[in-house]
């Protein structure tokens, strides 16, 4: 008679990785989330994906990969096509005279393995690893090289591509159309490459003589290998069907989403084009669900900021606002703060413009303003649902701004976004929109500033020396940093030879208090509700968080310096 399967977490705790307190918590956040018990122990930073995934091999009886060490041959890798790979989300690992053993990140897809012995024609055995290993392997092995985008702008010739220059009927195009034609694979080829350089948007865009392609990475724009100006007609072209534009139509913006699976991921790309002078300038913004809906605990905040948070946004109703320009991850703060809120019991709806990522358990409503529904209308309407939080994509003018208010003084809590550039500058703002000054008051219990910084890259940061100057640019004196070690950018292969890899948000959390609220009745200056914060309410300017940042060995003072600009 079999054995029966020991469960995950008893080998975690015989393995010493969880103690039994960690374990039933892990299992009521399992319950509350509808997740894995490994997923919960992960978010909850109890154990690490390997532990997880080792823990998980030794449950199954298979092998555990560490597919970052060693390299695979390339006889191996050729037994599976790269789309087979990133479809099946697998990649092989050892031939051996019976069968091959692949790579997988799911023991129990046993689907997968009978599908992969049916295209293979051979048995299949299956070895265990990590997501994260799995989605590098895949670039790694299965992607291009950085010369690729050169090569194929060189290989394509006049007769591969559409003219571009006259008006195209979209049906001639589509019937030209297959996997194989070099266009098609020479815009997912600019994809990719952008997937893996870890690019947030790609920007394509005509100028006299050429056409210019663009990764920004970590929030900086940088130039790739760029195709010959005669290919711009028909890359623009193949870029406006995959995202359902209008081809022939040249004169007015357009917007449009693709939908595609690369590297083992799905990905959605928000694509926006734009008339300019040479042609149409496109800008594919890159939703990688994977990458952005993080937990609280990965947005960066100091203890005592988190600690406030997870208190805000617990409360039972008022208006939280996060300010910040285009780009400073406020969107990735909110759903942050949403993912903690979402329970079987707490009833949550959103208004956007546009929904960027689907979140399960979660009301989502899309604006769409060419029939009136706006934030306004939406928000009015969500109201008789019945909700337990609101969440408001942006408030930009008076009357949403009322209704959100109104809906947080009859005990909702609304989250909302505003363009300020800091959190006292908020309360000011609202005011000059029209709001009357004692709702203004009275509604908000805390707003938060943010911005992205870039992170230095741990492999090659090395310690600076920096001047008398420096220190007194960001407040600090050499006394002051004696103990403390504070690092600068250097370049290696890592981090493509700028110092800089990732990014992590700096943040302004203003909580309301007495002294606040009766300022911003009587309509004070932003400068005395900014004073009154510091000194009654704790808070932290985006300039003092970004200078822990870099005591902590994070950041470098260049890089606060770029993004705060202001003293103090």
């Amino acid at each position: 008679m079999a054995q029966p399967r020991k469960k995950l977490g008893s080998i975690l705790r015989a393995l010493g990785i969880v103690d039994e307190n960690q374990l039933q918590t892990a299992l009521q956040h399992q319950q509350e989330n509808g997740c894995k018990l490994g997923e919960a122990l992960i978010e909850l930073q109890y154990a690490t994906q390997v532990q997880i995934t080792q823990a998980l091999a030794r449950q199954f009886g298979i092998p555990y990969v560490d597919l970052s060490k060693g390299e695979i041959a390339k006889e191996v890798i050729d037994t599976v096509s790269k789309s087979v790979a990133e479809e099946h989300n697998i990649i092989p690992v050892k031939k051996t005279a019976k069968s091959l053993i692949v790579a997988m990140i799911d023991p129990l897809d046993l689907v997968t393995l009978d599908e992969l012995k049916f295209i293979l024609g051979c048995e299949v055995e299956c070895a265990l690893t990590t997501p994260d290993a799995m989605s590098a392997a895949i670039a790694k092995y299965y992607g291009v090289d950085q010369n690729a985008l050169e090569e194929m702008y060189t290989a394509l010739t006049e007769t591969d591509i559409y003219t571009g220059d006259a008006a195209i009927e979209e049906e001639e195009i589509k019937e030209d159309e297959d996997d194989d034609a070099p266009v098609i694979r020479l815009v997912t080829l600019i994809i990719s490459e952008a997937l893996k350089n870890r690019a947030s948007d790609i920007h394509v865009e005509p100028l006299a003589t050429k056409l210019r392609v663009r990764y920004r990475v970590d929030g900086m724009c940088f130039e790739v290998d760029s195709p010959p100006k005669r290919l711009q007609g028909s890359i623009l072209s193949r870029i406006k069907i995959m995202s359902d534009m209008n081809i022939a139509e040249r004169r007015v913006p357009q917007d449009g989403r693709i939908k595609l699976t690369l590297q083992g991921r799905d990905i959605d790309l928000r694509v926006s084009a734009l008339p300019c002078y040479h042609g149409e300038s496109v800008v594919m913004r890159i939703l990688d669900k994977e990458k952005a809906l993080v937990s609280l605990s990965d947005l960066g905040f100091d203890e005592i900021d988190y600690d406030r948070f997870q208190r805000i946004i617990k409360k039972p109703n008022g208006i939280f606002l996060v300010t910040g320009p285009t780009g400073s991850g406020k969107t990735t703060t909110l759903y942050a703060a949403l993912k903690e809120l979402n329970r079987p019991d707490v009833k949550i709806i959103t208004a956007e413009n546009p929904v960027e990522y689907n979140i399960a358990g979660i009301n989502q409503c899309q604006v769409r303003h060419e029939i009136g529904l706006n934030f306004a209308n939406i928000l009015r309407a969500m109201l008789r649902q019945a909700p337990n939080v609101v969440l408001v994509g942006e408030i930009r003018d008076q009357e949403t701004a009322e209704i959100a208010i109104q809906a947080a003084l009859t005990g909702h809590l609304v989250f909302s976004t505003l363009h300020t550039n800091d959190a006292p500058g908020a309360l000011t703002r609202l005011i000059d929109m029209g709001v009357k000054p004692f709702l203004a008051s009275s509604a908000v219990q805390a707003i938060l500033a943010q911005r992205l910084v870039r992170k230095l890259c741990p492999k090659c940061k090395q310690i600076a020396n920096p001047t008398d100057s420096e220190l007194a640019s960001i407040s600090l004196t050499r006394e002051t940093v004696r103990a403390a070690r504070i690092y600068g950018p250097v370049g290696c292969d890592e981090c493509k030879q700028n110092g800089y890899r990732g990014r992590l948000g700096i943040y302004e959390l203003m909580e309301m208090s007495p002294p606040i609220r009766e300022l911003a009745f009587n309509r004070a200056s932003t400068m005395k509700i900014r004073d009154e914060a510091q000194i009654s309410g704790g808070m932290t300017t985006l300039q003092q968080d970004g200078i822990k940042k870099i005591l902590s060995g994070l950041c470098s003072i260049p890089e606060i310096l770029r993004v705060t600009h202001a003293k103090g």
